[in-house]
């Protein structure tokens, strides 16, 4: 039973102060699922895709303003972001503080079946 100590995650490049761990990755355990770690700075976060699978984004600090088809909200701490497949979504953090968020998705390689609408993608998978 892999437990992993998330000081241990290797950080990915991602967007400028945005900065992401994975938690989860090929060769600990896991076979169908992804999970990463992410500190989402003040005016950034991740423009306008899809994706093929389900995401879900829990906020643990922060708030982010999230656009989730049409609709857009503040989430807050201690609440969850519920993503189905091919649903067009993006956030920005227009808070005043970092954002700490967990990310699932039920496949290891979900980037790989991201499609952006707006924006690049990041930096590992430009």
């Amino acid at each position: 039973m892999p437990i992993i100590d998330h000081s241990s995650a290797p950080e990915v490049p991602w967007r400028p102060n945005y900065r992401k761990w994975d938690i989860t990755r090929e060769g600990d355990g896991t076979t169908s699922s992804s999970v990463s770690l992410s500190t989402v700075g003040v005016g950034t976060g991740a423009p306008l895709h899809t994706h093929e699978s389900d995401e879900i984004i829990v906020v643990l600090q922060g708030t982010l303003r999230a656009r989730l088809g049409d609709v857009v909200a503040d989430v807050s701490a201690d609440h969850t972001l519920v993503i189905p497949p091919n649903v067009p979504h993006g956030f920005t953090n227009e808070g005043t503080e970092a954002a700490r968020i967990l990310t699932f998705f039920p496949v290891q390689r979900p980037f790989e079946q991201t499609h952006y609408l707006e924006g690049e993608p990041p930096a590992t998978h430009s």
